[in-house]
């Protein structure tokens, strides 16, 4: 059984698409970042970062195993299920670069874009045109290499399912996947497979419920001994 913490964002739902996709038996539990459960001693322990997602397997060899930082937890759950990362070189670096892509590139610059264009208070232009705009050449960048391949690095894999999540808030970064014909048809292509609607589905309604991590959450992690986070 693995343990889930997440709240339902792009880095979340990578987690609970990969989950779903792998046929791992997984309990996701709420850490909501608006009411500042990331911050808490007890998640602390697990994510030293204080962001979301993390995850607990109880399946290790010896015991269980702890780990943040959504791009390791996607490589971890393919290194340890055996799919949807290539095991020969090339293969698998392909795939490891447009993972590194998303990390480095569409989820910060993605994640600007949604401040800046939808939550902050003041609205201050040169921030908004920087990140939106930074957001449709990404974009581009994403059209281009789904021009003569069918998902993002060949075969279906950990670089689709880290990117698709970012993909989804398309009209939060104000852009038109109409813009990016290459882009729409491999969004919708993706968006049918039955795993990732099952895992759109995780958490949908606690933002609704404001649900937050509760004592038995936070007893759970706190149960976790300091040898199985190292």
């Amino acid at each position: 059984m693995i343990d889930l913490y997440m709240w339902p964002t792009g880095n979340g739902k990578k987690i609970s698409i990969m989950l779903e996709e792998c046929e791992l038996p997984y309990e996701a539990f709420p850490v909501n970042i608006t009411k500042g459960d990331q911050n808490s001693p007890e998640f602390h322990r697990i994510s030293p970062n204080s962001k979301i997602p993390a995850i607990i397997d109880y399946d290790g060899n010896d015991s269980p195993i702890c780990l943040f930082e959504s791009g390791a937890i996607l490589q971890y759950l393919a290194e340890k299920t055996g799919r949807f990362l290539p095991q020969y070189i090339r293969g698998k670096y392909q795939v490891l670069q447009w993972l590194n892509w998303q990390i480095g590139g569409l989820g910060p610059m993605g994640g600007q874009a949604h401040h800046f264009l939808r939550f902050a208070t003041e609205k201050i232009e040169y921030a908004m045109m920087r990140y939106k705009n930074e957001v449709s050449r990404l974009y581009g960048v994403l059209d281009q290499q789904l021009t003569d391949s069918e998902f993002v690095a060949g075969e279906y894999s950990i670089a689709d399912i880290a990117i698709w999540p970012w993909i989804a808030r398309y009209e939060w970064q104000q852009q038109k996947l109409e813009d990016f014909p290459q882009v729409k048809r491999w969004y919708s292509c993706i968006g049918k497979r039955p795993a990732v609607q099952r895992a759109m589905e995780v958490g949908k309604t606690w933002m609704d419920d404001a649900v937050q991590m509760d004592e038995k959450i936070r007893q759970r992690i706190a149960s976790i001994t300091m040898q199985d986070l190292r």
